[in-house]
């Protein structure tokens, strides 16, 4: 009777075992608060912990776990298993992704941001530089084309950037300094308070973010066409733990990314509804720049810009042009439904 009870007291720590070690808990480092800029993120791990019944768990960390700069120096050393960053925070660990960021590129929509976006992380010469950082590529974070918050009176002729300091990273900080202003890249989650204190006059930002960090409260007017660009913001996992995945639940993460997106751009369209009427509602005037304003801004800021950054990357041994054609082509076949 011992041995029998011995035995079975053997198989349920047997069976206890292989359970603990069938289950993968994952952290992800984002920023800010649940935003809709996080919305996929959350989304995949509602995902993937339903495919997994709860044996694949993915627990998202709004700050805990790192700075937002130090995300991928998290990835590179497996701090975490996932982590979401900006192309611009760090440019030279990211060269590859930045043509991304390039303003003036011409994606009118969060669809074009999700296509053009994608077709640049598969290129090989983008995945050889982010495994450098032990990164994997997942999915983008499509935002919109940035517009501008500012206090005072509106700015919208190009003489007036001229002195004016600007919250805006990557290209887009770029295209301002193109035209006389003085970009400065501090975190999203710091863009108030530099507002606030009067560090910067203008802040550039998507909606949601504009609303998520408080600078809408701040602001006088908002530029509701300028669209000089937007910002590229990847989710990444760490390859050693994507690798280290039972198959199953590989499958489950990658199966889920699909439908991930789709939950972001249905609910970052809700938003974009709701807009007119939040402007309304915190008083701040829509500004609409002149068209002749806006095609003196991009000759001035979208083809020295774009063809110094084909050059330079280049001279570091990228594909720069195939890079920069591939986000063009994937735009023309995206309008052609092809």
């Amino acid at each position: 009777m011992k041995k029998m009870l011995g035995g079975s007291a053997v198989a349920a720590l047997c069976v206890a075992f292989v359970s603990e070690a069938a289950a993968t808990e994952w952290n992800a480092s984002v920023w800010g608060k649940r935003r809709a800029f996080t919305e996929h993120v959350e989304k995949l791990a509602e995902l993937v912990s339903e495919k997994t019944n709860g044996d694949f768990t993915i627990n998202v960390s709004y700050g805990g776990l790192s700075k937002p700069r130090e995300n991928l120096d998290g990835i590179e050393i497996g701090a975490f298993e996932m982590a979401q960053f900006c192309a611009g925070y760090h440019r030279d660990k990211n060269r590859a992704i930045t043509v991304l960021e390039l303003p003036f590129l011409g994606v009118s929509n969060l669809n074009e941001e999700v296509a053009v976006s994608h077709a640049v992380y598969d290129h090989p010469a983008v995945q050889e530089e982010m495994a450098q950082w032990n990164a994997r590529l997942l999915m983008t974070s499509p935002m919109p084309q940035y517009n501008l918050v500012g206090t005072g009176d509106p700015r919208d002729e190009l003489a007036e950037f001229e002195g004016m300091r600007v919250r805006a990273t990557g290209g887009l900080g770029q295209a301002f300094e193109a035209v006389g202003g003085v970009p400065t890249s501090v975190p999203a989650t710091e863009a108030f308070n530099a507002m606030e204190s009067g560090v910067v006059d203008t802040v550039a930002f998507a909606q949601h973010a504009h609303l998520s960090f408080g600078t809408i409260n701040e602001a006088d007017w908002w530029t509701a066409n300028l669209n000089p660009g937007t910002v590229n913001c990847p989710v990444v996992v760490n390859i050693d733990a994507y690798d280290a995945l039972p198959a199953e639940h590989r499958e489950a993460l990658d199966s889920s990314i699909d439908e991930a997106i789709d939950h972001y751009l249905a609910n970052y369209g809700t938003l974009l509804e709701q807009w007119d009427s939040v402007l309304e509602e915190k008083g701040v005037q829509k500004v609409e720049i002149d068209d002749s304003v806006i095609a003196e801004f991009r000759t001035k800021a979208a083809d020295p810009i774009r063809e110094q950054w084909i050059a330079d990357m280049s001279a570091q041994g990228l594909p720069a042009q195939d890079l920069y054609d591939l986000v063009m082509s994937t735009l023309e076949q995206q309008r052609s439904g092809n």
